[in-house]
């Protein structure tokens, strides 16, 4: 049975998109993990919401921040205003924009191929897509600039479609797209977006008029998106944000030694092709058929994607230290080209490898479920769980059915992928949460704490980001430097310190209390080996991760 031309098989892009959302939900919309960069965004959206100043980003200390443009920063406090000052706010609008890019990839796909199997399967690829996934999940510039270079690519392929008869709407898609990835990231949006408008220009099989490309209407409202916030620094400011901002770009980013840049461009390669896993295995057999008979169909896209690929390759080679996220703002179209490549290789053909691969993923799945059964049932869980693990008990059922008939295949790989996050997350549900800020933010309605004192913080920051948010906008918590924070300490009457700095001080003129007690990964062995037992309290308070509150009685 062929992916989509079956009308009892079609792959909704809605669909997915919905699936997405709700599979990753539970681990995205709590601090099931937390990743270090986003205290960034989240710290200087609480601060934005208690000055008022929606232009300026600090960080947890107080200090001043212009290393991103804004877009990130907003996009955090437009959850903050819409639901409150909660990890869920936090991380809502992530979430939508990495549903959206599903959207997006189907959508280029679409206007670029007759062929809806190749949207679907390019729906399907990018929705398992492991860097998507773990973007989607962290309120961090990199989902909303895949999400933003994917609306352009939508542009770019209208543009490849129909050439110098291009629709007016593609070209507002283009370059608005382009604009809201500069304020979301600025020099490497500006960096792909600029290649691939050459590449129109001047490419042999169909190029693209200077005049066509020149939409005047389109391009202004785009640069005054793009450059707003540039400029309201520069006049608030002056250029000092300015050195900050490129330095964080071009300065520190970008490795000047051969040798890093050799090692960091392999590392690259071979990171872009796992994050395509299982899927690049099914094309295999017919590689080279497949790739050449595409590249004659269609050059102008081939190449265009090959670009692309290169381009990020050659970026992510360049950086100082190398993440797998780098690569993430081209993976939508290298999942059409991905898409496009295995149906012309025939890959649903491989009946025995897309069989394999979905039992794989359906066995892990009931790995992952039986284990969260047994910790949930000997730690107690929360109705909302038990209906989480009953939710994901159908959907077992449902995929099992799929992979036992042998039909809708890809749609079964690309869900399984889905639902061990949604399963992860029932998991870390009794190792992660409440998470730290959760915790404090009970500790400071019970003990009834004073809202207007200053409070010191002491420890890791990231955990600080978290209990800024659990405490909201009316307490002022500020971040004591790392190494000096011991000066510091004298003016302030309440502190929140972790553990280890516990006998760094002198806590002697201080009242202490437990603000908070969580699971700490050294002793993670040890509490699921006691999971259940009467002592498990006890062994918890012994070793789990503490932070106090501090209040000075003298």
């Amino acid at each position: 049975m062929s992916l989509v031309t079956s009308e009892k098989y079609q792959i909704s892009p809605w669909v997915v998109m919905i699936a997405f959302a709700i599979l990753i939900g539970p681990f995205a919309l709590s601090f099931h993990m937390h990743y270090p960069d986003e205290m960034y965004y989240t710290d200087a959206a609480v601060k934005m919401l208690q000055n008022g100043d929606y232009l300026t980003t600090y960080l947890g200390s107080g200090e001043l921040r212009f290393k991103k443009p804004i877009g990130t920063y907003w996009t955090v406090l437009a959850g903050f205003k819409l639901f409150g000052v909660t990890p869920f706010a936090s991380r809502f609008f992530f979430l939508i924009a990495g549903a959206l890019t599903i959207g997006f990839t189907y959508w280029a796909a679409k206007v670029l191929f007759e062929d809806k199997r190749i949207a679907g399967l390019s729906t399907l690829i990018m929705a398992s897509n492991p860097v998507l996934i773990f973007s989607a999940t962290r309120s961090i510039p990199d989902v909303l600039l895949v999400m933003t270079m994917t609306a352009s690519a939508v542009g770019f392929a209208g543009l490849i479609r129909f050439g110098n008869a291009t629709p007016k709407k593609y070209l507002w898609i283009l370059y608005g797209s382009l604009a809201l990835a500069f304020e979301v990231k600025g020099l490497p949006a500006a960096a792909l977006g600029g290649i691939g408008i050459i590449y129109l220009l001047f490419n042999p099989w169909k190029k693209i008029s200077f005049k066509t490309l020149f939409h005047i209407p389109s391009i202004l409202v785009s640069l005054f998106i793009a450059l707003f916030w540039f400029a309201a620094m520069w006049k608030i400011h002056g250029p000092t944000y300015l050195d900050s901002f490129l330095e964080d770009q071009v300065g520190t980013r970008v490795a000047s030694r051969y040798l890093l840049i050799i090692q960091n461009g392999f590392l690259a390669l071979g990171i872009l092709i796992l994050i395509f896993l299982p899927w690049v295995f099914f094309g295999l057999s017919k590689a080279k058929k497949s790739i050449t008979t595409a590249r004659k169909e269609d050059p102008v896209f081939f190449w265009f994607a090959i670009l692309w690929g290169l381009a990020i390759l050659g970026m992510g080679a360049m950086t100082s230290k190398f993440y797998e996220r780098y690569l993430l703002p081209v993976a939508p179209v290298l999942a059409i080209l991905l898409a496009w490549i295995l149906v012309k290789a025939d890959f649903e053909s491989k009946r025995t490898g897309l069989k394999i691969t979905s039992w794989f993923f359906l066995i892990l799945n009931t790995i992952v479920f039986l284990f969260s059964i047994w910790l949930n049932a000997n730690l107690g869980a929360t109705v909302l769980i038990w209906l989480q693990l009953g939710l994901a008990f159908a959907i077992l059922g449902y995929l099992g059915k799929l992979t036992t008939k042998g039909i809708k295949l890809p749609k079964a790989i690309a869900y399984g992928f889905l639902l061990l996050f949604f399963l992860i997350s029932t998991g870390t549900y009794q190792i992660s949460l409440p998470d730290q800020g959760q915790q404090v933010k009970a500790f400071a309605v019970k003990e009834q704490i004073d809202r207007t004192a200053k409070i010191g913080f002491i420890g890791n920051l990231h955990t600080s980001s978290k209990i800024r948010i659990g405490l909201g906008t009316d307490f002022q918590m500020i971040d004591l430097p790392r190494y000096e924070f011991r000066d510091e300490i004298k003016n302030y009457d309440r502190l929140i310190i972790e553990d280890k700095y516990m006998d760094s001080i002198d806590a002697s003129g201080f009242q202490q209390k437990v603000a908070s007690i969580n699971w700490a990964s050294r002793a993670i062995p040890d509490l699921l080996k006691n999971a259940g037992n009467s002592d498990f309290e006890q062994i918890l308070a012994e070793k789990g991760q503490k932070y106090y509150w501090l209040e000075r009685t003298k």
